[in-house]
């Protein structure tokens, strides 16, 4: 396997091609990580939570679900999560504006600057930052319709095995939160890698 490790507060972009699985994993437990995952020959089709809501009238995939695409098309496939199953699909990626909102003063690493840093090499720019997949963000709705943001529930070596569905452009950024408390003891690293 090609694995990476994600620094906190950082992201790595990984291509995988169809057939293929992409591992993400907690290396040290409780992170949150932002992932986000493009149609490599056509960035402008991209993992979009939305329609995989629609698709699976699920809050979140379980094993052997897909995840679907701006299209419609299933674009990757959750073949395994050893962590307690507790991921999101509502919250945005941060933004410098959410941490000014927050009352942070000058530049704070964020989601949305850390995926647009990752896909630019490969001259990849996305006009509007899609909602990712926030794997082991622990936010539950409550009854009432609110959501609680509660601290990340997975532990050291917690990881999930993605099926690429399509040849994609995955990203996954370390989540630097650190005004809310939902990665346990702060931001921390995490990995990704390919395997065939």
């Amino acid at each position: 396997m090609s694995r990476v490790v994600v620094e906190a507060g950082q992201a790595r972009l990984v291509e995988a091609s169809a057939g293929q699985r992409v591992v993400v994993e907690d290396l040290h437990g409780g992170q949150v990580g932002d992932l986000f995952a493009f149609v490599a020959d056509d960035p402008g089709e991209h993992l979009s939570a939305a329609h995989t809501r629609a698709a699976l009238r699920r809050l979140f995939p379980s094993v052997g679900e897909s995840f679907f695409s701006s299209a419609r098309r299933p674009i990757l496939t959750l073949e395994e999560d050893t962590s307690p199953g507790v991921h999101d699909l509502l919250i945005a990626a941060c933004d410098p504006e959410r941490y000014r909102q927050l009352g942070v003063d000058g530049d704070h690493r964020s989601c949305a600057t850390n995926l647009r840093e990752a896909l630019a090499p490969l001259g990849v720019d996305v006009p509007i930052v899609p909602q990712p997949v926030n794997v082991f963000m622990n936010t539950p709705p409550r009854a009432d319709g609110s959501i609680d943001y509660g601290e990340s529930l997975s532990a050291a070596g917690d990881h999930l095995v993605l099926r690429a569905d399509l040849d994609v452009l995955v990203v996954l950024s370390a989540c630097p939160m650190d005004v809310i408390a939902i990665s346990r003891g702060g931001p921390g690293p995490l990995a990704i890698g390919v395997i065939d």
